[in-house]
């Protein structure tokens, strides 16, 4: 039988704590400038979608500890973490949120075992997210990336190109203080992940992916997106995240974020307007911590 979690609702100052703690400056977050965005049809602000990515993490946290699924991801080695949803609809403030975590599928393949489940979020009753959590061995998205020395990072500049590349660069530095906002914002407990007291540090999966937003608004903005008559909203993520690395994540170890126009369409159901970014977040200047295929479409798509 399926998992069914009903959370409280989101407040307004959800939405506010979790894009600050993530510089998250989008319009469609913004009490007060949502109305500037042109024929915006969400009628107020709306959470984040990895605010939304952040609540499924603690959810499937708490399903994978109660039915004791994370003996079998250590001794099958399952490295990485995997994210694959669509958006469907938005969530905005004061929507009684249901979570719904189907019956995990493991699929013990010698060169890549997988541990999968099928998730759903509905708020307000509409469906908004549907997709996949997986464990794996081997990274499910972008396994072979084509990067440069990741060392190239030391001489580069924040909020531009580097040279040679077509990415684009943005550099954070990861926080404690932020982590915990941002789980506290996803309505997930910050103890879970952090006590000074018993000395227990452990970022959350979905944290550090949550700044690709700020990497791709940054960009936006070097490139003259006009972000109140043609913005863009997320269509679907896929990420990979390394386990073995976000455990070694500490405060103040720096974060490059990574990212770059890649491929728009991959089958006929895609949107001609959609467009694909390959994002990476480098942990100073040498350890992949995730990598990230980003969709978006415009709003009047």
């Amino acid at each position: 039988m399926p998992k069914l979690y009903e959370k409280s609702v989101f407040s307004s100052l959800h939405i506010d704590v979790a894009r600050n703690a993530t510089d998250d400056f989008n319009l469609f977050h913004d009490k007060k400038k949502w109305q500037q965005i042109y024929k915006n049809p969400f009628n107020g602000p709306i959470v984040l979608g990895f605010q939304l990515e952040s609540l499924l993490e603690g959810a499937i946290r708490e399903y994978r500890l109660s039915n004791q699924e994370d003996a079998l991801v250590n001794e099958k080695d399952l490295q990485y973490s995997n994210y694959q949803f669509s958006f469907a609809n938005p969530v905005k403030a004061d929507e009684l949120i249901t979570i719904k975590i189907n019956k995990s599928q493991f699929n013990d393949d010698p060169l890549n075992p997988v541990l999968s489940n099928r998730v759903s979020l509905k708020a307000g009753g509409k469906l908004c997210a549907m997709g996949y959590k997986k464990e794996s061995r081997i990274p499910l998205f972008l396994p072979n990336p084509n990067l440069f020395p990741l060392n190239d990072l030391l001489g580069s500049t924040d909020r531009e190109f580097l040279a040679g590349t077509d990415f684009f660069i943005k550099r954070k530095f990861m926080t404690t203080s932020n982590a915990k906002n941002f789980l506290s914002a996803s309505l997930v407990e910050q103890s879970d992940f952090f006590d000074e007291v018993e000395g227990k540090v452990n970022f959350p999966e979905i944290f550090p992916c949550a700044l690709i937003s700020c990497a791709l608004l940054e960009k936006a903005i070097r490139e003259s997106l006009d972000f109140k008559r043609n913005p863009m909203v997320y269509r679907s993520h896929k990420i990979s995240i390394d386990r073995w690395q976000l455990e070694k994540l500490r405060s103040n170890d720096s974060l490059h974020i990574l990212v770059k126009l890649t491929q728009t369409n991959d089958n006929e159901n895609t949107p001609a307007e959609q467009q694909t970014y390959e994002c990476y977040g480098v942990v100073n200047h040498e350890h992949l911590l995730f990598r990230a295929l980003i969709s978006l479409v415009p709003l009047n798509a």
